[in-house]
């Protein structure tokens, strides 16, 4: 049962009540790295790190130690799209999360001091990611699936854009984004509607809404391309893959549970069958889809000794050729589905996922939709359906190709 409300100063609120003894919330912004304007590379990523550093109120002490004097915890993410600040807490200390999130959205103050020592911090993660290519060949397959575009742009920037980064840049990107009729706040926890909305009412109601969201430009050119960078690794790293559907697209439903099908994380995908238990070529094999507002990816990634991947890329295009040309038949639809089904209702037990998880549906909708209408859109789907999404997405001659070795 969820349950929502709009503050006058569109300001969205989204609330499943549990008897749970533990209570999430979740503050989402529509704004993320691909809003960024030119020299402001790496800004969306880099104020999820010091927003937490000082407001008009607290110092960085305080922010941290608001939630944990009473065992909370706070944390935060960016992505191309969108900013979530959210906290696991006890349902006791909503007011004292909801003031904290209105706080450091609207009072920090991204001190100077504060600012220098974090950029270091940044460095540190980006050189993470360069010593993890598992990891970072999923940004430079982006980078590659969207040249030119502001979507392509590394979430955590470069070394020399977060360097370059000041607090005028940091409140000016704040200030073009951070309105309330950008804003979600997410719940899932032990309170009643009425008493969250007035708590949201008082710690967000005086902020006026801002001018509508971002204007996105949406990519529109695409050149499958196949690029294979030296890297020294151990072992090979290989995406293939090609744009996708958005969020607006009714078939985003079936290509979901194709992606689930071929590559998900159930052991019994079909890559994982082939690849790794029938031929025992590579540990980690695993296909993903990923929708944007405008946009979509839908790619395979692989690792494996750089002598296997010859072997594998084929095997990859034989499963991939299959679905395209071979329709299911009834029991392996309805066993695709009903793996699908159990995951969505296993997912939707976790609270902290579900909170998410309805704060971006929110956020991106305006809607919510039920475990029933969920499954009465899986249940939909035919054999039909799926051979016809299998040949546009996995078209072979529309993959692109990032190999490290």
């Amino acid at each position: 049962m969820y349950q929502t409300c709009i503050l006058s100063n569109g300001l969205r609120i989204i609330h499943h009540h549990t008897r749970a003894k533990v209570a999430y919330c979740g503050l989402l912004i529509n704004a993320g790295s691909r809003d960024e304007l030119e020299g402001e590379l790496g800004v969306a990523h880099f104020i999820e790190h010091v927003i937490f550093k000082g407001t008009a109120r607290r110092k960085a002490y305080h922010i941290l130690s608001r939630l944990e004097d009473v065992g909370g915890e706070l944390n935060a993410y960016t992505t191309k799209e969108d900013t979530c600040i959210h906290a696991t807490f006890l349902p006791k200390d909503y007011e004292r999360a909801l003031e904290l999130f209105s706080d450091l959205v609207f009072h920090s103050t991204f001190p100077g001091k504060e600012l220098e020592k974090e950029k270091d911090v940044v460095l540190d993660e980006i050189n993470s990611y360069k010593d993890t290519p598992g990891e970072l060949i999923f940004d430079d397959f982006e980078e590659l699936l969207y040249e030119g575009y502001p979507i392509a742009r590394n979430i955590l920037g470069d070394e020399e854009s977060v360097r370059r980064l000041d607090r005028e840049t940091i409140l000016g990107f704040a200030r073009r984004n951070y309105h309330p009729n950008r804003m979600v706040i997410s719940s899932v926890g032990d309170i009643p509607f009425e008493r969250l909305v007035r708590l949201a009412g008082r710690h967000f109601a005086a902020y006026p809404a801002g001018p509508a969201g971002p204007a996105r430009e949406r990519p529109v050119l695409y050149t499958p391309r196949r690029v294979v960078a030296e890297k020294g690794t151990y072992q090979a790293h290989c995406v293939i893959g090609n744009v996708a559907y958005d969020y607006t697209r009714e078939d985003r439903v079936v290509l979901s549970l194709l992606v689930n099908l071929l590559g998900g994380p159930g052991m019994n995908s079909r890559l994982n069958l082939n690849i790794r238990e029938r031929h025992g070529l590579a540990y980690n094999i695993e296909a993903s889809y990923t929708p944007y507002s405008d946009t979509g990816v839908c790619l395979v990634y692989l690792g494996c000794d750089k002598e296997n991947l010859d072997r594998c890329l084929d095997l990859c295009a034989r499963e991939s050729r299959r679905l395209r040309e071979e329709p299911l038949g009834p029991v392996q639809l309805a066993r695709a589905k009903a793996q699908v089904i159990g995951q969505i209702t296993i997912s939707s037990e976790n609270h902290e996922n579900l909170m998410l998880a309805n704060g971006k549906s929110f956020l991106i909708y305006d809607k919510i939709d039920s475990l029933e209408e969920a499954y009465a859109q899986i249940a939909a789907i035919t054999p039909g359906m799926i051979t016809r999404v299998a040949r546009e997405i996995l078209d072979a001659d529309r993959q692109t190709t990032l190999i490290y070795r």
